[in-house]
């Protein structure tokens, strides 16, 4: 039994509904427990740090996972899902950093190693909770309880055990190596995380003289903007190829050696200078100068202070000379050592602190932060009078991702892995996956393999996996560990836990007889380390589920965001390849980045963006998710995030779709009311649909369904998804809105019966294949759908959640394409219509003449022809015509040029190419539209830059100026847009019922609620006119009973409101049946007739079946004039339009017990009542009428009419209560007795009084004079 569907939810509160049921049968397990057994699919969930609350982009790519995971379960895998945590390195320390004020190294001594981890171990899960709620309140169905953190001894043991394969392999060195180091954190970064966080920033722009030792007269000039590593310089390198000059400066007469190239930046204009003399960088080198500093005068005996070459040397800016400070830099590390100024193993000339502070070798600038000591050093040098210019300058700089403070690019001894030999291999493991988008895999990612440099992956820090490294003080021996138990074994003691302050005591006896002891040395590992093992760790592989593993390995499915290119997908396939040879997974789906609607980077100091949990409390975690994958981020592009997006998911997709279930439910109810039938569906009744439009969108749902999987399979979320919003759209805008009729049961039953089949079917398969997508909604459809399955099996575990079923798969039966073409030029005919009246100005409600649809292919029309019914409901048109020849209306295609795109472009071409432009053929400008770029006067112009428009050919412009063109997809529309007096006020008076339609929907009345609608208008205006005369129109729009009159005072009135059209005001008032009376004069209301037509004998009909709209009382006329009798079939095509009862079975009966059938009107008797039964209805079992069945008079008020000796009765109402309008009269009597003309009528035998001033009511029982 289906459940009643409010006119509205609140999908956030529906969604928190749904939760509590999935929780209630443990869902997500149990999904699990239904799919075990099946094959397996394996994913791997990259793992974020718990130290801060969930943001968009982790609510992206958790979305996606959660699609791909879901999609995989439904198509019969068994996919298990682990969430993952990573507990160490900087975002942890750093916080504890702030927190207790710890500045360095010297800090954490004082506190201790194991206070210091204890308390990092102590936040490490501080926002676990809020991660578990808000990735549970987004829908995500993952393993929380199973997770897999980073800081456990299992995991961490596990990374060991993939360092020791690495370092028996020989990719493990130890080495120095100039790195992006923070200060605030006390430890290098890696190359990609030193580029997560670029600012543009403004530095000192400084240039500095170094004189010639043999000529101090003359000095070379040398360009920096970090001035804090000029007390390290050691060389000047210049490029040997490029032209060097000296130059005078003409203001102080002093000689400067720079690069010719490069003069403006020393020299505004040539005045300021004389050359003197023009060298090769290549006959500099060797060329002695005068140090800056005398810091670091001993490295001279090695070479120092001297010219040096290499072509990394530019002129894009500075002065072409590079001052070289080999420890803070990696070109200038590279050619000193190349030149030997400085050697492999000796003592580094690196005079900055752990947090970025001059040691006391810098005499002058001891214990400044380098970035403040850079004022004061300018000032020194000025003092010496080396300092030549000085200026600031705006570039982009590498900030701490963590610390958000500078990066300082300076030597630091480091374990290194070896990449640089493996990357051959890395780009052939990268070959062998598959991307989703394939360009970041073959451009982003690939790049950054291809040029990739060793892996430094050691930390100077205290929270983290130590590296199992044990060697004697020399380094002459080292010892690597690969488990728990080697390490207990060399050392006796019982390890629980292997974190720095369990391990950094322990010491291993040395091999060699008589070394020293081994110690452990203090790096810990880089935390990308960490989460390039998890594939393996967080299986505590391979001390555990060994065979598990290399069955599943590599995974299916990993997904995050663009960022990890040169992060976690980096890492991965790193060890993967050195490991293994092979890649860590086959299918990725790369996602680009949400930045805030601005397009800045989201900020939560500057509060940029809204948050994520109230986006989730207003609109519901299903419309978050819709918005984020159906957006260019799906692509690797970027999504400026925008409320209003979110929003609109709900009105433009959601609330329609929900709508369409509603009506469906609506209907399925007013099935059971109206015919006693309790629907359910069977697939095998698909079988006997032939409504073509049924089958077009059960052709089409399953057409989807093979598209969905198909794509689904290659991971192309992009494709698919707006694939299934557009559906949504194409079953509420299209077939739902162009069949409403037929579901209502409004046309036959069965095509109320194979409607309904249709929609249920079309829902059905909807909330299973879009249910990884939008899991809350299809679940709240799901739980009352299932209700209606023929089966009596609804009860069984595996179909409690819509997530326990099976992905559907297309039914081939079911798909005609030649159905699916057809409504396609359908709706493009449609659209195309549509816009057209939009260009104009023209409302659906007012009709059109005539639509002229004009194609080549004579197929396509055919379809056209065949569907012209829709197309002439759809754009309110009354006639529809179709032709092959487009030269028969003498139309065709002109152009012009765009003026603003083409201005520019053309420039003094423009007049010539503006008039061969205006010559272009239709075949040509045919050609233009298909290619999208034509050849003018050798210029390319695209359809962009020209205005091309359809044009009648002037000999029959006058002849279809009441047309409007318009071409798409081959297809050429003329509509006739000029509409006649008549179709103006049909326009107007569907006006009117649109204001009757909206008033029912603000009342929440059902529309099977029986009503009367009251219309109060000006007798005199021009819209009062427009009502009587469209009447009929409006009574059969609404469906209901309807007045040209106020309720009576007092009456219960269920809603009314005031409105304007034509600049007439009026009311709509509506009273539902119970509420109803109807007034005669301004107090008198209408009752039944208490007299009998003169000579003209009659019967009543009361229709039995509930809730039916059309009205439940009318007065059938056997004769009319009098002596003109009615055979039986006139009869019932009486009753059948006065009932609107066209394509149903209905039977009259003469008793209210229906055992009487009247089949024949001749034995009826005038006054007799009949009993009408409609087939399949539920019908009343006693007579519910306001009056007596057996009172001889008639039910609906009469007018007797006398045209000379011939006499004739008018009902004034028929169906009771749907009153006639004064004004139709003429025209009635007119068609009555076959007159020629109208005639006037006279309310007296004398003639004097007309029906002038008179209402419809006040002629109830009287005669009418012609």
């Amino acid at each position: 039994m289906v459940s009643p569907v409010p006119a509205s939810i609140s999908f956030p509160e529906e969604e928190e509904k749904i939760l509590q049921f999935w929780d209630s049968i443990e869902a997500f397990k149990t999904s699990l427990l239904l799919n075990k057994g099946n094959p397996s699919y394996t994913f791997y969930d990259g793992p974020p740090f718990a130290t801060g609350m969930p943001h968009y982009g982790h609510i992206l790519a958790g979305t996606i996972k959660d699609t791909v995971t879901r999609f995989a379960h439904m198509s019969g895998h068994n996919v298990v899902r682990r969430f993952g945590w990573d507990c160490h390195g900087l975002p942890v320390e750093y916080e504890i950093d702030k927190l207790h004020n710890i500045t360095g190294p010297e800090d954490v001594e004082k506190m201790g190693i194991a206070k210091y981890n204890e308390l990092c171990r102590g936040i490490v899960m501080r926002y676990s909770g809020e991660w578990e709620r808000v990735v549970k309140r987004v829908g995500r169905w993952i393993d929380f309880e199973n997770d897999y953190k980073t800081m456990y001894p299992w995991f961490m043991e596990s990374v060991w055990w993939v360092f020791t394969e690495l370092f028996k392999k020989g990719f493990v060195y130890r080495g120095f190596k100039v790195m992006p180091y923070s200060t605030a954190c006390n430890t290098p970064l890696s190359n990609f995380e030193a580029n997560l966080n670029y600012k543009d920033v403004n530095d000192p722009a400084v240039i500095v003289s170094f004189p010639l030792e043999k000529d101090p007269n003359v000095s070379f000039l040398a360009w920096t903007t970090t001035p804090w590593t000029l007390p390290s310089n050691l060389a000047l390198c210049v490029n040997p190829k490029q032209t060097y000059v000296k130059v005078k400066d003409l203001s102080n007469e002093k000689v400067y050696i720079m690069m010719k190239n490069c003069l403006k930046a020393l020299f505004k204009s040539e005045e300021q200078y004389q050359i003197l003399e023009e060298m090769v960088g290549k006959s500099l080198e060797g060329t002695k100068y005068v140090p800056l500093f005398d810091y670091f005068k001993c490295f001279e005996k090695n070479g120092a202070f001297k010219v040096v070459l290499d072509d990394y040397v530019s002129d894009e800016a500075g002065v072409g000379i590079v001052h070289q400070a080999p420890y803070f830099g990696e070109d200038d590390y590279r050619i000193c050592l190349s030149y030997g100024i400085i050697k492999k193993g000796q003592t580094a000339v690196c005079p900055v602190d752990a947090s970025g502070k001059f040691t006391q070798e810098v005499t002058h600038f001891k214990g400044q932060y380098v970035k403040d000591a850079d004022s004061n050093i300018c000032k020194h040098l000025k003092s010496l009078g080396r300092l030549v210019s000085h200026s600031q300058i705006k570039h982009s700089y590498p900030f701490c991702w963590r610390s958000n403070t500078p990066l300082l690019y300076r030597a630091i001894p480091c374990w290194f892995i070896k990449v640089e030999h493996i990357v051959d291999k890395l780009l052939k493991a990268n070959e062998q996956t598959y991307w989703v988008p394939d360009q970041v895999k073959e451009g982003r990612f690939a790049n950054w393999i291809a040029n990739a440099r060793d892996w430094a992956i050691s930390r100077n820090r205290y929270w983290g996996n130590p590296i199992p490294l044990w060697t004697n003080s020399d380094f002459s021996e080292v010892r690597c560990i690969s488990s728990i138990a080697e390490l207990e074994a060399l050392t006796g003691q019982k390890i629980s836990d292997i974190h720095r302050e369990s391990i950094d005591h322990l010491e291993i006896p040395s091999c060699v007889p008589g070394g020293e002891p081994l110690k452990r040395i203090s790096e810990v590992f880089d935390c990308w380390f960490e989460s390039g093992s998890m594939p393996y760790a967080q299986q505590h592989y391979p001390f555990e589920h060994k065979k598990d593993f290399d069955e599943k390995f590599p995974a299916d499915f990993i997904a995050e965001g663009l960022d990890q290119t040169r992060g976690w997908f980096y890492t991965l396939l790193i060890v993967s390849t050195a490991l293994f040879n092979k890649p860590p997974f086959k299918n990725l789906i790369c996602n680009g980045l949400i930045l805030a609607e601005n397009g800045e980077k989201m900020s939560k100091s500057k509060k940029n963006y809204p948050d994520p949990e109230i986006i989730v409390n207003n609109y519901g975690a299903d419309a978050l998710r819709l918005y984020l994958i159906n957006s260019p981020v799906v692509r690797a592009e970027e999504l400026k995030f925008r409320e209003d997006g979110v929003k609109s998911v709900l009105k433009e997709v959601f609330i329609p779709w929900f709508n369409a279930y509603r009506f469906l439910i609506q209907n399925v109810e007013n099935l059971k009311c109206e015919h006693g039938i309790e629907f359910s569906f069977s697939e095998s009744s698909l079988d006997s649909v032939t409504n073509y439009m049924d089958k077009w969108i059960l052709s089409s749902t399953q057409s989807l369904i093979a598209f969905v999987n198909d794509e689904m399979n290659a991971y192309r979320l992009y494709t698919v998804v707006p694939k299934l919003v557009k559906f949504i759209d194409t079953l509420t805008n299209w077939y739902v809105r162009m069949n409403r009729k037929r579901i209502r049961g409004q046309d036959s039953l069965d095509d109320c019966l194979s409607a309904l089949t249709t929609l249920f079917s079309t829902l059905f398969d909807m909330v299973r294949f879009m249910a990884p997508f939008i899991p809350f909604l299809t679940e709240y459809m799901y739980q009352n759908l299932k209700n209606l399955l023929e089966t009596s099996a609804n009860t069984r575990p595996e179909i409690r959640s819509v997530h326990f079923l099976s992905m559907p798969k297309p039914c081939k039966a079911l798909i005609d394409v030649s159905i699916e073409r057809a409504v396609s030029r359908m709706q493009t005919v449609v659209e195309m219509g549509r816009l057209i009246r939009d260009r104009k100005t023209l409302p659906i409600k007012y009709p059109l003449a005539e639509v002229i649809v004009i194609h080549s292919d004579l197929e396509c029309l055919q379809d056209i022809e065949d569907l012209a019914g829709y197309i002439k409901e759809e754009l309110n048109v009354k006639a529809l015509k179709t032709s092959s020849d487009k030269q028969k209306y003498k139309i065709s295609y002109k152009a012009l040029p765009n003026l603003k795109l083409l201005g520019t472009k053309l420039k003094k071409d423009m007049k010539n190419v503006t008039e061969e432009i205006k010559k272009l053929s239709d075949e040509q400008l045919m050609k233009l539209k298909e290619s999208g770029k034509i050849e003018v006067c050798g210029y390319e112009l695209t359809e962009e830059e020209l205005l091309v428009k359809l044009q009648f050919d002037d000999s029959v412009k006058e002849e279809f100026s009441r047309y409007e063109a318009m071409s798409s997809d081959d297809f050429l529309i003329l509509l006739d847009i000029t509409p006649s007096e008549e179709m103006k006020e049909e326009g107007i008076a569907r006006e009117v019922v649109n204001r009757i339609q909206k008033l029912r929907k603000q009342g929440s009345l059902n529309p099977y609620d029986e009503i009367t609608v009251h219309l109060k208008l000006d007798p005199k205006s021009k819209l009062a006119s427009i009502v009587e005369n469209n009447f009929e129109l409006i009574l059969s729009s609404i469906k209901q009973k309807c007045c040209l009159t106020a309720p009576v005072n007092g009456a219960k009135v269920h809603c009314s409101e005031n409105f304007e059209l034509i600049d007439c005001k009026f009311s709509v008032t509506i009273c539902k049946v119970e509420e109803s009376i109807t007034q005669q004069g301004d107090a008198t209301a209408v009752g039944y007739p208490n007299s009998v037509p003169e000579k003209v004998p009659f019967v009543n009909v009361k229709v039995l079946a509930k809730n039916f709209i059309e009205g439940k009382e009318c007065t059938l006329l056997l004769e009319n004039p009098s002596g003109r009798k009615l055979g039986t079939k006139s009869v019932l095509q009486q009753l059948s339009r006065l009932l609107n009862l066209r394509d149903m079975h209905v039977t009259l009966y003469g008793d209210l017990a229906l055992t009487k059938k009247v089949t024949d009107s001749s034995k009826l008797t005038s006054g007799d009542t009949l009993f009408v039964k409609i087939e399949g209805s539920s019908y009343e079992a006693e007579d519910k009428s306001h009056r007596d069945s057996k009172t001889g008079y008639p039910l609906c008020n009469f007018v007797n009419v006398t045209c000379g000796k011939a006499t004739g009765v008018l009902t004034l109402e028929n169906p009771r209560g749907r009153w006639i309008s004064v004004k139709t009269l003429p025209g009635l009597v007119r068609e009555l007795f076959q007159l020629k003309e109208e005639p006037v009528l006279y309310v007296d035998g004398a003639k004097t009084r007309s029906l002038a001033s008179l209402k419809v009511q006040d002629l109830c029982g009287q005669t009418l004079y012609v």
